[in-house]
């Protein structure tokens, strides 16, 4: 059996090395008898497209920010959202659980099936010249973020300017001024070089929003029991690696960035920008009980493993 699994990462960033060594390990713990072919970098499309694809059964696995899977799902809007983990820990400790195992199988008559889950880091402020260490330095100041609704309204209850745009374009609308800043994690500043016209790094850490490997439903329904499981298996091997080679990589990129003379800024008052986005949190968890319901899940897994 050969499975096409398709993602719009270069090769040699982490997640997508660790894309790679999970279909080796499939290939390797099938005796060959279930093949992954690779098509990275976009190949095959757009993360959208991918992902219309894989429900289509066209591609068989994918890599996918997973708030871009709240279409099919609205409780995937909720990983979207401000301050919903507290650290990457508890983000893995939430993901590890049974009860989230459950939610990744409840997807399977919409067309996917949740494989594992990978960090892209926690997402914080940086700018062309300014710490953000209160909601108060925010104000006014015009942030690109992404075409989401829940980053434009966390940008509007701190009263900044979203303002939507390309990745593509970030850099030159930095290097302009025609934006103040932006907002991603640490890797931003060396791997896309905005760490030449972004100066300060303030670690708000509003979002930590994992990525899921999916499979379709379809590829999964051709697999024995017995190969369901080993495909797991890899992929939750994959998963665990992967995280160090995370740290790793924000460590580099934190190391490099100081060279081109970005400061990182650590004195945040978290508090107080949890508490002015709260309010995106209960517009969400109100429109969608998906979202009520997976916060539940969260606080309940919270309190099991604290």
């Amino acid at each position: 059996m050969v499975l096409r699994l398709a993602h719009n990462l270069s090769g040699s960033h982490p997640t997508s090395v660790a894309i790679s060594a999970f279909a080796d390990s499939v290939e390797e713990l099938t005796e060959g008898r279930i093949r992954i072919d690779i098509y990275a970098s976009g190949q095959l499309g757009s993360e959208p497209a991918v992902l219309g694809q894989l429900v289509q059964g066209i591609v068989d696995i994918t890599r996918v920010g997973s708030p871009g899977l709240a279409s099919y799902h609205a409780g995937y809007h909720t990983f979207g959202l401000p301050y919903v983990f507290r650290s990457e820990e508890q983000m893995h400790q939430v993901l590890d659980s049974p009860q989230m195992a459950e939610f990744y199988r409840s997807t399977q008559e919409r067309g996917f099936v949740g494989l594992t889950h990978y960090t892209s880091g926690a997402r914080s402020f940086y700018t062309r010249g300014t710490a953000i260490r209160t909601p108060e330095d925010i104000r006014g100041k015009k942030i690109r973020v992404q075409d989401m609704r829940s980053q434009t309204q966390l940008m509007e209850e701190l009263h900044g300017a979203p303002v939507v745009m390309g990745f593509g374009d970030t850099y030159t609308a930095l290097q302009t001024g025609l934006i103040d800043g932006a907002e991603s994690n640490e890797t931003v500043l060396t791997d896309s070089a905005h760490g030449e016209v972004a100066k300060v790094f303030s670690r708000t850490r509003h979002t930590i929003i994992p990525d899921l490997m999916l499979i379709s439903s379809e590829a999964w329904q051709k697999l024995s029991a017995a190969d369901q499981e080993l495909v797991m298996q890899a992929a939750r091997q994959s998963s665990l690696d992967h995280r160090e080679a995370w740290d790793d990589a924000i460590l580099a990129a934190e190391e490099q960035a100081l060279t081109m003379g970005v400061e990182f800024v650590d004195d945040i008052d978290l508090e107080s920008f949890r508490s002015a986005t709260a309010p995106v949190v209960e517009r969400f968890a109100q429109e969608f009980p998906e979202v009520a319901d997976l916060l539940t899940v969260i606080e309940t897994v919270n309190e099991e493993t604290s």
